[in-house]
C-alpha cells in the first residue's frame, strides 16, 4: 500500500519512530504535531533497553545505530546492614541491558526521521474525530488554534499516558494510580568522587531494598559524559495537598516541600549510608516525582485512528520495557503497512499484533510492583536461593523483563 496522509500526535520516542515508519513505508505525507516548544533533548532521565530487544529493533530498522549507550551486565540487590556502609549484597542476577539518556535516544530517532516528514513543534492537539464506524474518509485533528482542524487518512496517537487521542478510541480507558510514586533524579557521575571508596561497579545496576519500596540506580551516558540515574519507588507522604488520582507529575524544579522532605526522611531512615549520600548528591533542579499509573486499552485502533506507546498501554516502569515497546509498536506498524492493501487491513493487523502484547506487559509490571513496593518481603532475611524463587514468582512464566521477543520481519 502506498500514498495517503498520516498525522502523528506526539513527537517524542514513539512519535519519531512512527513518523519514520510511515514515511519509509510509502505515505505521501507525514505530519508530526508536538506541543512542546523547547528542546525535547533536554530531558535527561535514563532508560534501559534489553540487549536482545535492541538487536531485533536494529535489524528491523527501528533503532538507529550510533546512539550513545552504557553497557550493563548485572543487577545487584542490597539491603541496609549496620556492619556495611554500602549495605548487604544478598543477590546478583544477570542484567543484559544497555542504558540510554532519554534526550540522546530521542535525538537519534529525530535525526533518523526522513526529511519529508513535517515536524511541527508548539502545536497542541485538543482532540481527534474519526474513530467510529463509517470513518472511511479518514480522521480529523482538532488544534488549539480557534476552529483549526486538519484531516488525514490516518491519525497515530503517540501522545503519552495523558493521551487526548485515546479518548477517540476507547474513552473508557483511564490511567489507574497504583498507590505509590517514583522519585527520579540524575547527576554528574564525577560527583561520586566525593563519596570516597566506590562500592558500585560500572556495569552494575544496584537495587536498594527497604520495607515498602526499592530504588534502582545505574549509569547513563549523557551529552557531557557519564551521569548517575536513579528511580526510587515508595508510597508518598500521607496527608497534605497531594492529589495523585488524576494523571500528573512534579517536574524538575517544581518538587513540593512535602515531597522533598519525605524523600530526605526516607533516605535517612531506610537506606545504607553510602546510597543515601549518593542520592543526596542530586541537585534539586534535577529531582522530580512521577506518580505510578498503569492502563490497559481495550482497543488500540478505531476507525482511522491508531494508538502507540504509552497512549495505548501504560506499563509500570519496573518492567524496563517502555522504550522497547514503543519502538516495537512502530516496527509492527511498518511491517503491517508493507503487507496491507488497505487501511482496514493495516489497522486490523496492528490491533491483532499489539493488543494482547500490551496487556501482558501491564500484568507483569503489576506483579513486579506488588513484589517490589506494595508487598515487599523481609529483604534482610533473603539469600540467593530465596531471591531467585521470589523473582520467578513475579515472572509467573514470563521469559523475563525488558519486553517480549519479536520475530524478524519477513516479506
Amino acid at each position: 500500500m502506498r500514498g495517503g496522509t498520516v498525522a502523528v500526535v506526539g513527537g517524542s520516542i514513539a512519535g519519531c519512530a512512527f513518523a519514520s515508519a510511515a514515511a519509509r513505508a510509502g505515505a505521501e505525507q507525514v505530519v508530526v504535531y508536538e506541543r512542546t516548544r523547547g528542546r525535547m533533548a533536554d530531558r535527561g532521565v535514563g532508560l534501559c533497553v534489553h540487549d536482545d530487544r535492541a538487536a531485533e529493533l536494529a535489524a528491523m530498522g527501528t533503532l538507529p545505530a550510533g546512539i550513545a549507550t552504557h553497557r550493563l551486565t548485572r543487577r545487584r540487590w542490597v539491603v541496609r546492614d549496620a556492619a556495611a556502609p554500602a549495605g548487604k549484597l544478598f543477590w546478583e542476577q544477570p542484567f543484559p541491558f544497555h542504558s540510554y539518556h532519554w534526550g540522546l535516544l530521542w535525538r537519534g530517532l529525530r535525526e533518523a526521521t526522513p526529511a519529508s516528514v513535517v515536524y511541527r513543534q508548539g502545536v497542541t492537539v485538543t482532540g481527534v474525530a474519526g474513530g467510529g464506524a463509517g470513518a472511511g474518509g479518514g480522521a480529523e485533528v482538532a488544534l488549539a488554534v480557534a476552529g483549526a482542524a486538519e484531516r488525514h487518512d490516518l491519525v497515530v496517537g503517540a501522545d503519552g499516558y495523558r493521551s487526548v487521542v485515546r479518548d477517540a478510541v476507547c474513552p473508557e480507558s483511564r490511567p489507574h494510580y497504583a498507590g505509590y510514586v517514583c522519585w527520579r533524579g540524575n547527576f554528574d557521575a564525577r560527583l561520586l568522587d566525593d563519596l570516597g571508596a566506590d562500592a558500585w561497579p560500572s556495569d552494575a545496576v544496584t537495587t536498594v531494598c527497604f520495607p515498602g519500596g526499592s530504588c534502582v540506580v545505574y549509569r547513563i551516558l549523557g551529552p557531557d559524559g557519564t551521569r548517575v540515574n536513579w528511580v526510587l519507588y515508595a508510597v508518598p507522604p500521607q496527608g497534605g495537598a497531594l492529589r495523585l488520582d488524576d494523571p500528573t507529575s512534579f517536574p524538575p524544579g517544581r518538587l513540593t516541600a512535602e515531597l522533598a522532605t519525605g524523600l530526605a526522611e526516607l533516605l535517612a531512615r531506610e537506606f545504607p549510608p553510602y546510597w543515601a549520600r549518593l542520592i543526596a548528591l542530586t541537585p534539586p533542579e534535577d529531582t522530580f516525582v512521577q506518580p505510578i499509573y498503569d492502563l490497559e486499552s481495550a482497543r488500540t485502533t478505531a476507525g482511522r485512528i491508531l494508538l502507540a506507546g504509552d497512549a495505548a498501554t501504560v506499563v509500570r516502569p519496573h518492567n524496563t520495557s517502555g522504550a522497547a515497546k514503543a519502538l516495537q509498536d512502530a516496527a509492527v506498524f511498518a511491517s503491517a503497512w508493507r503487507a496491507a492493501d488497505s487501511w482496514d487491513e493495516l489497522l486490523n493487523a496492528y490491533q491483532a499484533a499489539r493488543g494482547a502484547a500490551g496487556r501482558e506487559l501491564v500484568a507483569l509490571a503489576r506483579r513486579l510492583g506488588r513484589a517490589q513496593v506494595e508487598q515487599t518481603p523481609d529483604w534482610a532475611k533473603m539469600g540467593r536461593r530465596e531471591a531467585e524463587s521470589w523473582w520467578q514468582g513475579q515472572l509467573a512464566g514470563a521469559a523475563g523483563i525488558g519486553g517480549q521477543a519479536m520475530k524478524p520481519d519477513r516479506p
